[in-house]
């Protein structure tokens, strides 16, 4: 093993495939501008609709209006409770896998999730059935960091120094794996080796290789 003993997992587009991607089906539905969303949540990233719902600060309710005078802004109509409904993706097979041999192999292994108090669960599942799936998943992490329970979000860096001190390491043993590259940048910057995922077989090969281990191995 080297010096890396420890994984930390961002949830929603490493464990389970990217909200991103339903966003932009529904983008496409509605004749909306795509990536929209995206656009929304980058414009006063640390005040707008969505990192107040992260942080707890507001409700289903606020963020849902909120939300849509960002749109508005824009030009366009998109009420917050559209996209709430999109959050939860399908779980990865594969990468709970490697969770699992990760632990079996004398790993640390931890969860840092950017969520609101919306729906079942800290993954916003849209039914119970679901949740209970991703809390089955979320119950082979060795810690969780959730945004809307600390009042903490990525990509303030004290979420990350919360998780190493939760697991006993230091940001140097860490590999990190976001799909979003502002959420990487403070990782690395503390130490960690930040991988940004793009998709299942590119994230477990790059991680394969960060923890020197055979190609493969997951």
């Amino acid at each position: 093993m080297n010096e890396r003993s420890a994984v930390i997992f961002d949830f929603g587009g490493v464990v389970t495939s990217s909200p991103f991607e339903a966003f932009n089906r529904m983008e496409a539905e509605r004749g909306l501008p795509r990536d929209l969303v995206r656009r929304i949540n980058a414009a006063n990233p640390d005040g707008n609709a969505w990192a107040l719902f992260e942080r707890a600060e507001i409700d289903g309710a606020r963020f849902d209006t909120l939300f849509a005078e960002e749109a508005r802004a824009l030009g366009h109509d998109l009420p917050g409770r559209d996209v709430l409904a999109l959050l939860s993706g399908d779980i990865r097979p594969r990468t709970v896998a490697a969770i699992e041999w990760l632990k079996s192999h004398g790993y640390r292994v931890g969860c840092i999730t950017n969520n609101v108090p919306s729906g079942h669960g800290p993954q916003m599942s849209a039914t119970a059935e679901k949740a209970e799936a991703v809390a089955a998943v979320m119950a082979r992490f060795d810690h969780v960091v959730e945004s809307s329970r600390i009042g903490i979000r990525k990509p303030d860096p004290r979420i990350y120094t919360l998780a190493c001190e939760a697991l006993g390491v230091t940001p140097h043993q860490c590999v990190y794996l976001d799909d979003l590259g502002v959420n990487c940048k403070p990782a690395a910057a503390l130490g960690m080796r930040a991988i940004k995922v793009t998709g299942e077989e590119q994230a477990l090969a790059d991680l394969a290789a960060a923890l020197g281990l055979d190609p493969g191995t997951f």
